[in-house]
């Protein structure tokens, strides 16, 4: 386990997006554009799932034309704020679930750091992994390959798990 300082510390880490953007991610943006007025900070598509990430100041503005952007472009669509700490950001993702806790640990031999999103219900722990798991791979997935640290930080693996009384 990171000590309590170092914990602080390290959710407190500046975070920021890999800025590279595909073909489709590019027909999205415009289209995201077109239906909200409101400039995606990044586009994500990953497992079935597209993410766009909006400036806190458009969220709900955005978050207004989500039913509309599921129903016509047939993918899990999710509107996620584009925050610029790890700790916002992680809440990020999981909006509208009631996160009880959030522990790292390093592991001392791969150098993997643990990130464990406790939830107080089973069925929130089960929504925020998704069905067969797939929406916590996607976001294991967008911190491998597109989210940047301040410091050098090798690996972030998240897990979430029932938080039992």
């Amino acid at each position: 386990m990171l000590s309590l300082f170092e914990t602080n510390t390290f959710f407190s880490l500046k975070v920021s997006m890999k800025k590279r953007y595909s073909n489709d991610e590019l027909i999205y943006y415009r289209y995201f554009y077109q239906k909200t007025n409101v400039y995606p900070e990044h586009i994500i598509i990953i497992r079935n799932f597209i993410f766009f990430f909006v400036k806190n100041q458009d969220y709900f503005k955005a978050k207004l034309h989500l039913g509309s952007f599921r129903r016509n472009l047939g993918s899990k669509v999710l509107i996620i704020r584009a925050e610029k700490t790890l700790i916002r950001l992680l809440f990020g993702f999981f909006p509208d679930l009631y996160i009880h806790d959030i522990v790292s640990s390093i592991n001392k031999y791969t150098g993997i750091i643990n990130i464990i999103i406790y939830f107080i219900s089973f069925e929130e722990r089960g929504i925020a992994i998704g069905r067969n798991g797939e929406y916590i791979k996607a976001v294991n997935d967008i911190f491998e390959k597109y989210i940047r640290f301040e410091k050098e930080i090798d690996s972030i693996k998240i897990k979430c798990e029932f938080f039992r009384l």
